[in-house]
């Protein structure tokens, strides 16, 4: 009641501050179990309508305790909100089943409740440059869109074009000269959502001229081709792929501004891709069309160099793609160390444009054979727990795990272990 401005609060329950943030105040994980939120609810919401404020909570969670699965799992939904009926609620969910990727399905959660909803979007592509080069997202938000213009508890959008992730590309939206793609993505977002347009109108609102929209359309298209083509391994980005409670990410080989080559990683992606030729051969047009797309931003007056970085960037992910699905030879070994090299060259450590490349060609010690069973055991390819998740890879694998965690630096890469929570909150 003292803040008369505001109208409530959002809350979030299954995800903490990340283990880099040091300060006065820092969230840690207390809600564990879904009767616990439950009991939470139910305790802040008569609180929310004594003082006519409402109730946002988030339902993105990162796979810890009982309450990992929240925002996918049907019963750990279903139990959460039991016996809810206040009109002060409201849940806010990312669209899909993980974080902010492509090639996820729209989350079903959305259809299962009538409690005022609010989608969650994001422009500036956290796991996708960043705003450094263009990472078009308006044809996969127009399907979002379209797939819930019927349901009437969508009541919004919160569209994240600011922040994200633990990177060091800071491009600020609309503060910025040069953070056009990332605006680009926010006003075609906003024009086809609340103003229920096609992409294709949505991108002529932006542009001055109809020439001029011809042309940012085939450049934004463009780039949502080469995202979903070499950024992404298709084949392996459309399998649907669990791990204890979490929906494993259909991006592969790129962790936010780090890209990784190594040998474990041409291990798995062998397992899981088997076109191999159409994922070599997708990849070489992707780069094509980087061309292109330099092309029409020149003519377009917008910034080239992003283009050309962009396209620097992704030559690397296609190399890595020909030393994964090809026969290994020290060629391309020699290859990739040379593009490597000429990369930080280009662009030297705390130049503004820059990924980080991690090349590690040692082979990966575990027999293919183990290594397959190892995968199909972890990995579940359904929603619904198996029994071996109940038995093993829900408790026992927990239990190991925290039998070990003091040796995990042996084996455990360092970014998995020191950004954001950590790889021991997929264990707890």
């Amino acid at each position: 009641s003292t803040y008369q401005n505001i109208s409530g609060v959002i809350i979030r329950i299954g995800e903490s501050d990340g283990l880099d943030v040091e300060d006065d105040f820092k969230s840690h994980l207390y809600i564990r179990t879904a009767p616990q939120l439950n009991t939470l609810l139910q305790m802040l919401l008569p609180v929310c309508e004594e003082h006519d404020r409402f109730l946002v909570l988030r339902t993105w969670t990162v796979g810890a305790y009982r309450i990992g699965d929240f925002i996918w799992h049907r019963d750990t939904f279903a139990r959460s909100i039991d016996n809810i009926s206040s009109s002060r609620l409201i849940l806010s969910m990312k669209h899909g089943e993980s974080d902010f990727f492509r090639y996820l399905p729209l989350n079903r959660n959305f259809f299962r409740t009538d409690i005022p909803k609010i989608l969650e979007l994001q422009t500036k592509r956290e796991y996708e440059g960043c705003g450094e080069f263009p990472s078009f997202i308006g044809y996969e938000y127009e399907r979002y869109a379209r797939q819930l213009r019927e349901v009437p508890s969508v009541i919004g959008i919160s569209v994240w074009c600011q922040t994200g992730g633990w990177l060091p590309f800071n491009r600020l939206c609309f503060l910025d000269a040069d953070s056009v793609w990332t605006e680009i993505n926010t006003e075609v977002t906003a024009h086809v959502f609340v103003g229920k347009m096609s992409v294709e109108q949505a991108v002529r609102k932006l542009s001055i001229s109809n020439n001029g929209a011809m042309g940012l359309l085939e450049l934004l298209r463009l780039s949502d081709e080469v995202i979903r083509e070499l950024y992404y391994h298709e084949e392996f980005a459309r399998q649907k792929l669990f791990f204890r409670r979490v929906r494993i990410p259909p991006l592969i080989g790129v962790y936010w501004n780090t890209i990784f080559v190594n040998h474990s990683l041409k291990r798995v992606l062998r397992y899981f891709v088997k076109d191999t030729e159409s994922c070599i051969r997708t990849g070489h047009q992707a780069l094509e069309k980087i061309k292109r797309m330099e092309v029409l931003a020149s003519k377009l007056q917008l910034p080239a160099d992003d283009i050309r970085f962009m396209y620097d960037t992704f030559s690397l992910l296609y190399l890595a793609r020909i030393y994964y699905y090809l026969p290994f030879d020290s060629e391309i070994k020699d290859r990739l160390k040379a593009a490597k090299d000429e990369y930080k060259r280009k662009y030297p450590r705390g130049a503004r444009y820059r990924y980080s490349v991690q090349l590690n060609f040692t082979p990966f010690r575990i027999k293919r054979t183990f290594l397959n069973w190892s995968l199909a055991l972890l990995l579940r390819r359904q929603r619904g727990y198996r029994l071996i998740d109940q038995v093993f890879t829900i408790h026992l694998l927990s239990l190991i795990y925290r039998l070990v965690r003091n040796r995990r630096a042996k084996w455990v890469p360092e970014f998995a272990r020191k950004s954001a929570m950590g790889v021991d909150t997929v264990f707890k």
